[in-house]
Formats: C-alpha cells, structure tokens, sequence
C-alpha cells in the first residue's frame, strides 16, 4: 500500500511564450509521507506550498532547519537544497516549476527570494488556489495551456508575497513589531528591549519565524522599501536612504550595491526602462486614462 499520493504534469512552452514573462514548466499535488527530495541543483525556480504537516529543509551551507505549515520553500537556479517530510507525519504539497525573463524582476522587487529559501506564511489557501488553477490549465488537450498556467504564476508570486507572516496581519508579533519599527535607527539590542527580550532570544525568535539573523531581516525590509521608492518615485537617492533609516546616503548606495548587485541610480533606470512611456508626475484621470501611442 502506497504511504503517499501524488498527481503532477510537466509541459515544455515554446520560444514565443517565454517572451511572455513568465512560463509554467510543471505543476504537482502530493501527500503523505513523501520520499526526501535531493540533494540537487536546478536550473529553474519551483516554489513548494508546504500546506499541512512538516519536515526539515538544508540550504546550500548545510544548516537543517524545521519545516512547519503553511510555508514556501523557494528553489532557485543553480542554489543545492534537500529536503523532506517528517518520516512518521509526513506533508501536503502543491508545488511549480517555472522560468523566465521576469524572474529577475520579481527577484530585485523581493518577490523571490534567492536569500530566503524557507519562508514562513501565515496562511496558503490563496497560493494553493493558484496552484489549482494551474493544474485545471495544465489539463491535457487544452490550447491556452502555456498562456493559462504562465498568467497564473504570475498571481501565484503575488499570493505568495501577500501570505508571508512577516506581512499578514495575523503574522508573527515579533516579526510584525520588527517590520513596523525597520525604519527607526535602532541596534538590535534596542529592538530586543522594546520586546522585553536580550538580543540572543530575539535573534532565536527571528531565526525561528523568518529563518535568518535580526540584523539581515532588518536589512531585507529596509532594502525592499528602497527598491519600491527608487521605482516608483523620484525622489534623490539621499532622500530614500532617509525614508528607509539611513542618515548617510554613501554609505546607504554601498549597502544597496553590494546586496542588490546594482547601484540605486542604476537600479531605477532599468525601473523606468521597463515601464512603456516612463514616468509621469500627473495622477492618472480615472474617466480619461494615458494611452500609448506606438509608431
């Protein structure tokens, strides 16, 4: 007798439909006591929805840490990973395999997170409905298959975005707490007071809710807040290191180059490149809305 049920289709797009963005490459269901997965490397994202039960994940450094539902399990190219279910509880999975140019965006935007393989959720019926969705498109004999299952990766890293507990409402109380006082120029032994905790038990509660260092889940917040004010606005690059709790604006454009791989005037040129028609100053009239002309 079988210890665990699987279901899961795999599809090779076209050329043309990856200039579409995004492309699905595969798409499973699976629960019970699931066979370990790795070690291996891959040369394309899969994000795995643990929806019920746990197990463990080991990174690329070797550090094992504990799985518990809901959580997302980020595989990106060319990262080693292993992973498993608990042997006696086991787990629910849905899990896609996909690729694409707008990977990159959705990584500089924070959406993936190469950094963060283990994410916390503070709930996954949202991302599995996506999920769903895909595996309706991925039906057999379906002629809007790639276009259908690549439209709803999209939807899946946004739903994904919006259930992590460190953004829900209802997410971790440290982490929310952290996430609310990133901005303020606070070490991580003052954020520990404010909590009542010593450093060492904040950095164990954050490890534990985030799977990474107080000081590099401060960092994540600060840098994603840059990324979207140096995309979405105009302000000086002096003007965001401000916003995002940095007095020193060199040092803020050493930071952000270093982590981000681009320096923050460059970063927004290839924002405003990516946007037909660049930016505008003037709120959009709703009963008049911009148009493009092309030629």
């Amino acid at each position: 007798m079988s210890t665990y049920h699987t279901w899961m289709r795999y599809f090779t797009p076209s050329p043309v439909h990856h200039r579409l963005g995004l492309v699905c490459l595969g798409v499973g269901l699976q629960h019970g006591l699931l066979p370990t997965v790795g070690p291996r490397t891959l040369d394309h994202h899969v994000a795995v929805v643990v929806t019920a039960g746990g197990g463990w994940f080991q990174d690329a450094e070797g550090r094992r840490t504990k799985v518990t539902a809901p959580a997302l399990i980020w595989l990106t190219p060319g990262r080693p990973h292993h992973y498993g279910a608990d042997p006696e509880t086991g787990w629910d999975e849905c899990f896609v395999d996909f690729t694409g140019p707008a990977t990159a965006t959705y990584t500089e935007l924070g959406y993936i997170e190469p950094d963060r393989p283990l994410v916390p959720l503070s709930d996954a019926a949202q991302a599995r409905a996506a999920v769903g969705r895909i595996a309706r498109a991925a039906r057999r004999g379906n002629p809007l298959l790639e276009v259908e299952t690549g439209a709803a990766v999209h939807e899946l890293l946004v739903a994904l975005r919006r259930a992590r507990a460190d953004m829900a409402p209802d997410g971790d109380p440290v982490l929310q707490a952290l996430a609310r006082d990133a901005f303020q120029p606070l070490s991580v032994a003052e954020h520990a007071a404010r909590h009542g905790m010593t450093p060492a038990e904040l950095r164990t509660a954050v490890r534990r809710g985030a799977g990474m260092s107080p000081k590099d889940y401060l960092l994540g917040i600060r840098l994603g807040r840059a990324k979207e004010l140096l995309a979405a606005t105009e302000l000086p690059v002096a003007a965001v290191a401000r916003r995002v709790g940095y007095d020193d604006p060199a040092y803020f454009s050493r930071l952000f180059t270093r982590r981000v791989g681009t320096a923050p005037v460059r970063f927004r040129e290839q924002q405003g490149r990516a946007v037909p028609g660049g930016w505008s100053d003037k709120i959009p009239d709703p009963d008049d809305p911009p148009m493009l002309h092309v030629g």
